[in-house]
C-alpha cells in the first residue's frame, strides 16, 4: 500500500490505531539523518540533501474525522531544509 500527500508517495505505512499515529516512509528509512517537528506537532525527518523520508502523524484519525466534517482539507505544514547545493547559485 502506498499513499500520497502532496508531491510525496510513501511507500511504507503503518497505522498504531491504540496510538492513533500513523507513520509515513518514501523509501528507505535510515536515510534520515534530520528531524524537525511541523507547527501541527507532527515528527518529520530528512536526508542529507533535505528531501523528505518520514511523515510521523499524530492524532491522525481524530484530525482526519474532524476535517471530514467540516469539508476543509488537513493541513500538514512542512519545515523546509534546504541542502547547501540548492543555494549555491544564489550565493555565486
Amino acid at each position: 500500500m502506498s499513499v500520497k500527500i502532496g508531491p510525496y508517495t510513501f511507500d511504507r505505512v503503518d497505522y498504531d490505531a491504540g496510538a492513533d499515529v500513523l507513520y509515513l516512509v518514501v523509501g528507505d528509512p535510515d536515510r534520515a539523518v534530520d528531524w524537525d517537528e511541523t507547527p501541527e506537532g507532527h515528527a518529520v525527518s530528512f536526508d542529507t540533501d533535505g528531501n523528505l523520508v518520514n511523515l510521523t502523524l499524530v492524532g491522525i484519525r481524530r484530525l482526519h474525522d474532524e476535517a471530514r466534517e467540516s469539508g476543509e482539507p488537513l493541513t500538514i505544514s512542512l519545515p523546509m531544509h534546504p541542502s547547501p547545493q540548492s543555494l549555491a547559485v544564489a550565493l555565486a
